[in-house]
Order: structure tokens, then sequence, then C-alpha cells
């Protein structure tokens, strides 16, 4: 069986996340222990006991789960029960896990990663307040024609996001324009349109303002070739070298997550069992949507 590990984004977190697993595998307790000396504050504390809007706090919540699903991906490796992937993908932020499970970046590194890609969209949403909401039930064509229709009338803008799985799109821009835009998507016939509890536009061109600040955190990680093919979210093709490692994690602040082609693109490639490491078991159900015939298991 070919296996492919994914790892998920902001939206997994939960007050308790990992508490379970960390009396149980001191491995995985390990992890958490690295990232408390590393952040300097303890992050274990307010995974396992919040407080809650503490731990939504973008800041917070991207290192939180980097380091949980690392945690778990480490306990799974030892455990020997599980094949090893002969892909990784994460989910916008899991991304970041992913090229850490395929050994392009050390845990600490990615961990850094992680603290400050928080703080500086957090900063963004500050500067430039914006939101998102999910579609169902239209199909994505329609819904870009809709975001450009918008686009042209309302300055932010608001574009695709996340392709998540047929039927199910996230879109994310400035309010005034994702308001319109969820409007005419409802006039569309969108089965739904659901406003996320974000004030962060992610994957928009409202995160382009922190893009030369990250850049030059990334330019100064040191970043080695993968070990393991990794599925990028702007492409939806695998890498390995540090230099498209680089571009990627930057493009990848204001371009879309196209992870229906990622998944599909997996799925050509032969894998038939994906393996979700994370708090909860989200990327799980978007795959079941999307592909026919695979298995899924969500660990963490």
């Amino acid at each position: 069986m070919t296996t492919a590990y994914v790892f998920p984004g902001q939206g997994s977190q939960f007050v308790g996340m990992g508490a379970p697993m960390a009396a149980v595998r001191p491995v995985f307790k390990s992890y958490f222990q690295r990232a408390d000396a590393v952040l300097g504050f303890s992050l274990s504390t307010l995974c396992w006991h919040g407080p809650e809007d503490a731990l939504n706090d973008t800041l917070n919540t991207q290192p939180a789960i980097f380091t949980h699903s690392l945690a778990a991906f480490h306990t799974v490796m030892l455990s020997n029960e599980l094949e090893p992937p002969a892909f990784v993908a994460g989910h916008s932020l899991g991304e970041i896990s992913a090229l850490c499970a395929a050994e392009a970046l050390t845990f600490e590194d990615g961990l850094r990663l992680a603290r400050e890609r928080g703080r500086l969209m957090k900063e963004a949403g500050e500067r430039a307040p914006g939101s998102m909401a999910a579609v169902i039930g239209l199909d994505a064509a329609l819904l870009q024609r809709i975001c450009e229709q918008v686009s042209a009338e309302h300055t932010p803008g608001v574009v695709i996001a996340n392709d998540n799985a047929p039927g199910q799109i996230v879109i994310s821009g400035s309010t005034a324009a994702v308001a319109r835009a969820s409007e005419l998507a409802k006039a569309a016939g969108a089965k739904r349109v659901i406003p996320l509890n974000v004030s962060v536009a992610s994957h928009s061109p409202l995160m382009a303002s922190i893009q030369p600040a990250f850049s030059a955190t990334v330019e100064k990680t040191p970043i080695r070739p993968a070990r393991i093919p990794v599925v990028a979210n702007t492409t939806a093709q695998p890498i390995t070298h540090p230099d498209d490692i680089r571009n990627e994690l930057v493009a990848q602040l204001t371009a879309p997550v196209r992870w229906v082609e990622s998944l599909r693109f997996m799925r050509a490639q032969g894998v038939t069992r994906f393996v979700e490491l994370g708090p909860k078991d989200v990327l799980c159900g978007l795959i079941k949507r999307t592909l026919d015939g695979v298995e899924t298991l969500a660990i963490g």
C-alpha cells in the first residue's frame, strides 16, 4: 500500500489537544517540551488547558497545530506500525509541518517559522481586516467568475483561497467583497455560505504586505533538500529543492491552496492510504469527498 501523510492548518485546534497522547506517549510529550523551550512560554499548557481565546489567536494557533502534528508524526514513525510516506502534503500552515516531516526543516526552525507566520498574519489582519467564507455546493469556475466580478467593483477584492473538496471552496478578501460575493454565490445556487470565524484574510492579496518580512525570515532559515516529495499548495506538484521550498513558503501566503488537485496528483501516483497527523480529522473528511477507493486514518 502506498501512503501519503497530510498535515492540517488552522481550524483543527481545541483546548485539550494532545493531552491524552502526551500522558501515555513520552515522545509525543517531548515535542511539546521542546516547543515550550524554544518559544519561551508554556505552549503545552495553552494547548492542554487553554484559555480558548488565547489558543485561537493565530499567533498561538499556528505553532500549536504545528507542534501537535510533528509530535504525532514522530510518535507514528517510532512505533513502526505504519509504512513511511511516499509523499507528504500540508494544508496552508500544515505545509510547514510537512516540510519538517520531510526533513527539509528541523523541528525548531519549523516552529519558529510557524510562530512568525502567525505573528505576521495577525499583524496583516489588524492593519487591513478581512474575512473568509466557505461556499458549499457551487461550481468552482462559476465561483471564480463571481470573485472576478466583485473584485472589479471592490478594492481590495475577493479570491478563491482554498479549493478544499468538490463543492467546498473557501473565499477570502476584504470584508465588503466577501459579503458581496457570498450574496452572489447564494443567488447563483450555492447550498450554503458559511462565514468563518476569522479576521485574517488568508491566501488573499491582503497578505501581500507581510510577504517581504516573511521572505526575509525564510531566507535566514536553514533548509535542506526534502527527503520525501512535498506536494506544494500553490502548484499541486512535488517539490524537494531548497530554492523551490523557499519560494513556496512565501508564495502560498497570497496564493490559493490547491488541495483537490494535490490529492488527485497523489492518487494518480498510486497513493491509496492517507494518514492525517493533527488534532482532528478535518483533512480526512475532505479526502473522502474528493477521492474514491482510498483509506483514510487520523492520528493525534
